[in-house]
C-alpha cells in the first residue's frame, strides 16, 4: 500500500487519533507501539488480549510507557459479555439481572466495583453500558444485555451504571445510540431496520440516552441500524441527521461519539470499512472502533489513509476531523487526570479478583436476581449428583463462544460427581439415556426463541416431571418443571446462584 504522508504531519496524526483499533496478542506488538508514537490515541482490548489481571496491568503499562495519555478501551459489560473473564465467566451479573432487581444503588455498586477492577488493570474507557430498551423479545443480539423493556427502568439503571463507572475514573460509553432494542436482526451479520414513528422513538428508544447525556456520560456509541423515521438512507453510524442533528444538537451531547465496530456487516458489506469510516466522521462520529475482527496494522493504515485522502479531496472537512481528534484528546485528558489523582484506587489492594472492597457484590446481585417458581409436581432439593442437560443455542458475536455458561461447574462444586451434556437439537431419548437414574437439571437460554428447546423440554418433563428447569436468558416463557429458576443472565455468578437454589442452600 502507499503511505500518503509522513507520521509528523498534523493531518495524519488527527487521522490516527480518531482510530480505536485492536490487535492480536497479550503484549503490545511493535507496530502498535510505533503507531502510538505517531499519534494513535486509543487501543481497544478484547478477550484474546487478556489471560490474567496481572498480565493486563502489564500490557496497559506497556502501552502507556509509549504514551501516557493513551486511551485503553474494553467491551466489558459484565454478565454475558465479558472480556476480563472471557475464559471463566463474569463475576458480575449483566443488565437484565440488575434491571429485574430494580435497585439503582445495587446497579451503581456493581458498576463501581467493575470499574474499580478496570482501573486496577489500567483500563479507562468501557464500551458500556447498553442503554437499549429491549422492546422486542425476539432480539438476537441485545436480550439480557438490556436492563429490560421499560424505558424508564432502563434510563434510571443506565444513569446508575454511568455514575458507578465514572465515579472511579472509567469513562462510560453508553450504547447503542439511538437504540438497538427493537430489532430482530444482529447488526454483526446484516443491517437491522426499525420502522417506527418519531413519537415512538422519543417515548421509548431515546429515553435512556437523554438520561445518560444529562448524567454526564463521557461517550456514546452509535448503532449500525437504519431508523427510517430519522434517516431512511443511512444507518445511524453514518447519519448526520442522527449523530449531529439528534445527538449533538437536540440532546446536547458534547462528549465522544464512538462507532460500533466498523467491520460489522451492517456497514462493511455495503460501504466497506474505509468509506464507512469517512462517512462516520463526516456524520459526526469522533472515534472509529475496529478490531473485533480486523486487528492488524494494515487495517489501521487503510483507515488512516482513507481519512487523509478524504480531507485532501474535500469529501471530509479538515475541521471536522480536527474536531473529532480534539474530542478524543479531551477524553484522554479526563482519564489521565483521574489516574493522576488515583481515583478508584484501593491502597494496598492487589490486582487479583476478589481483593477490593465490595468484591462479592456481583454474587449478591446474582442471588437477588433469581426468580424461583415451584411447579405442580412436588419438588425436593437435589442432594445427589444430578445430570445437567444444557440446551445450547448458537452464541451471537457480542457474547462469543469462548465464555462458559450454565450451572454444571457450580453444581459439581456443591455435588461432586455431577455429570453434564450439551445439546443443540431435540434429543430427549439421548438425555434420558445419559441421565440414567440421576435427577435432571435442564438448562436453557431464551427458550421462547427456540422451538426445538421448547419441544425438548416438553418431552423431558413428560418423561421426568421432577426435572428442574433453569432459564439463563430472557425469562419470557411460562415457568415449567418441578422447580423453575430464572437467573436473568448466564454470567458465572448467575450459575452459582442457581446452583445454590437447586440444592436448597440459596442465600
Amino acid at each position: 500500500m502507499t503511505t500518503l504522508v509522513h507520521g509528523s504531519d498534523t493531518l495524519t496524526r488527527d487521522a490516527l487519533t480518531v482510530l480505536q483499533p485492536g490487535f492480536v496478542g497479550t503484549t503490545a506488538p511493535d507496530w502498535l507501539l510505533r503507531r502510538i508514537g505517531e499519534g494513535l490515541s486509543s487501543v481497544g482490548l478484547f478477550g484474546r488480549n487478556i489471560v490474567a489481571p496481572e498480565q493486563l496491568a502489564a500490557l496497559t503499562a506497556q502501552l502507556r510507557a509509549e504514551r501516557d495519555d493513551v486511551l485503553v478501551a474494553i467491551d466489558e459489560e459484565g454478565g454475558d459479555v465479558t472480556r476480563l473473564e472471557v475464559k471463566q465467566g463474569s463475576s458480575f451479573p449483566g443488565n437484565y439481572a440488575l434491571g429485574s432487581v430494580d435497585d439503582v444503588e445495587l446497579t451503581r455498586a456493581v458498576a463501581r466495583e467493575l470499574g474499580r477492577r478496570l482501573v486496577q488493570c489500567g483500563v479507562d474507557l468501557n464500551w458500556a453500558p447498553s442503554a437499549d430498551v429491549n422492546s422486542n423479545a425476539e432480539n438476537p443480539v441485545i436480550g439480557v444485555r438490556s436492563f429490560g423493556p421499560d424505558p424508564d427502568l432502563v434510563a434510571r439503571h443506565t444513569v446508575a451504571y454511568v455514575d458507578g463507572l465514572q465515579g472511579v475514573g472509567v469513562a462510560a460509553c453508553t450504547k447503542h445510540f439511538p437504540g438497538h432494542g427493537d430489532t430482530n436482526v444482529d447488526s454483526h451479520d446484516a443491517l437491522p431496520r426499525i420502522d417506527v414513528d418519531l413519537a415512538t422513538l422519543h417515548a421509548r428508544e431515546l429515553v435512556p440516552f437523554r438520561a445518560a447525556v444529562a448524567a454526564g456520560t463521557k461517550a456514546v456509541m452509535s448503532a449500525h441500524i437504519l431508523l427510517s423515521a430519522l434517516d431512511p438512507h443511512r444507518p445511524a453510524t453514518l447519519s448526520p441527521q442522527i449523530l449531529t442533528g439528534l445527538l449533538r444538537q437536540e440532546l446536547g451531547f458534547e462528549g465522544l461519539i464512538v462507532t460500533d465496530g466498523m467491520e460489522m456487516q451492517a456497514v462493511a458489506a455495503t460501504y466497506g470499512i474505509e468509506r464507512g469510516s469517512v462517512l462516520a466522521i463526516a456524520a459526526g462520529a469522533d472515534a472509529i472502533c475496529v478490531g473485533g475482527g480486523l486487528c492488524d496494522e494494515d487495517t489501521v493504515l487503510r483507515l488512516r489513509d482513507a481519512l487523509v485522502t478524504a480531507v485532501r479531496t474535500g469529501e471530509l472537512p479538515e475541521e471536522r476531523l480536527a474536531d473529532a481528534a480534539a474530542r478524543v484528546r479531551a477524553l484522554a485528558a479526563w482519564t489521565q487526570a483521574h489516574r493522576a489523582r488515583g481515583a478508584g484506587s484501593v491502597p494496598g489492594a492487589a490486582v487479583q479478583e476478589g481483593t477490593a472492597p465490595g468484591a462479592d457484590i456481583g454474587l449478591v446481585a446474582a442471588r437477588r436476581a433469581l426468580r424461583v417458581t415451584r411447579g405442580q409436581h412436588p419438588h425436593t432439593p437435589v442432594t445427589d449428583a444430578p445430570y445437567v442437560a444444557s440446551f445450547t443455542p448458537v452464541a451471537n458475536f457480542a457474547v462469543g463462544d469462548e465464555t462458559p455458561w450454565g450451572i454444571a461447574a457450580e453444581l459439581r462444586r456443591l455435588l461432586p460427581g455431577t455429570e453434564t451434556g450439551s445439546y443443540d437439537e431435540p434429543s430427549v431419548d439421548a438425555v434420558l439415556a445419559a441421565a440414567g437414574e440421576r435427577r435432571i437439571v435442564a438448562v436453557v437460554r431464551d427458550a421462547h426463541r427456540h422451538s426445538w428447546m421448547t419441544e425438548a423440554l416438553d418431552g423431558l418433563l413428560a418423561a421426568r416431571p421432577d426435572t428442574v428447569v433453569v432459564e439463563m436468558g430472557l425469562n419470557e416463557a411460562e415457568p415449567r418443571g418441578a422447580l423453575h429458576i430464572a437467573t436473568h443472565g448466564a454470567a458465572r455468578v448467575c450459575g452459582r446462584a442457581a446452583a445454590e437454589a437447586v440444592v436448597g442452600t440459596g442465600a
